[in-house]
């Protein structure tokens, strides 16, 4: 009787079958449609926690009815020193932290800038030159311990507030915490959304804020004071 050969080479796979094909579309939708539900979630969550950032960010600065043991200026503007070192010269706190102040700057040039405040400056006010948020976090908190200090008030921009408080908070949880935002004069007459550089600043904060909040949640340590601007 004569043998019938296959038409498949021995190097050739053999065809799957309709069912095989069949499976592996259904698989391949699946992995898809999971995967676009995966991002689809992650932006929705991510629009949701900005507009709650929106909603924290303060729009307007405040008028303290109270005074704190201590303040302190994270800084960045010019105007958030002069605004706490008005807070102190009208007795809201007793001593200044300036936290993260530059390295070419010192108490007497803000003295020169500030002769109404020189006594207040000579006699009140201290300083550290630590290079970011978690840093100027670190720093107060070790500050605040030597002073014995049980209440702060936190003067920084109103955008920056919200992750300044959460680092604060986080090396301090047994401090109260009074937040002083500091407006832009721009941004108390126009909405962050007609312009151009403030959006910039807000999202990217708003995306430090979450990392900084992941990193708290990994890390109790205090991490390094002296680490690159964040």
């Amino acid at each position: 009787m004569a043998t019938v050969r296959s038409n498949t080479g021995a190097g050739e796979k053999a065809r799957p079958t309709e069912p095989d094909a069949l499976r592996s579309r259904r698989l391949f939708r699946r992995v898809f449609w999971s995967l676009t539900a995966v991002v689809a979630a992650a932006a929705l969550v991510t629009g949701l926690g900005f507009l709650w950032f929106l909603d924290k960010v303060p729009a307007e600065e405040v008028k303290l009815d109270r005074s704190a043991d201590g303040i302190v200026v994270l800084t960045g503007g010019a105007s958030r020193i002069n605004d706490a070192i008005e807070l102190l010269q009208h007795g809201h706190g007793k001593r200044l932290l300036i936290s993260g102040l530059n390295r070419s700057t010192t108490l007497a040039e803000i003295v020169k800038l500030n002769p109404e405040f020189a006594a207040t400056v000579r006699c009140c006010v201290d300083i550290d030159r630590s290079l970011n948020t978690l840093g100027n976090a670190i720093e107060t908190r070790r500050w605040t311990e030597r002073q014995h200090f049980r209440s702060l008030i936190v003067v920084t921009s109103n955008y920056h507030m919200p992750r300044a408080l959460a680092e604060l908070a986080h090396q301090m949880p047994q401090v109260a915490l009074v937040a002083y935002p500091v407006v832009a004069e721009r941004q108390k007459t126009e909405p962050w959304w007609t312009r151009a550089a403030p959006p910039r600043l807000v999202v990217l904060e708003y995306f430090k804020l979450v990392y900084a909040k992941l990193r708290m949640q990994f890390n109790s340590g205090d991490g390094d004071a002296t680490a690159a601007p964040v």
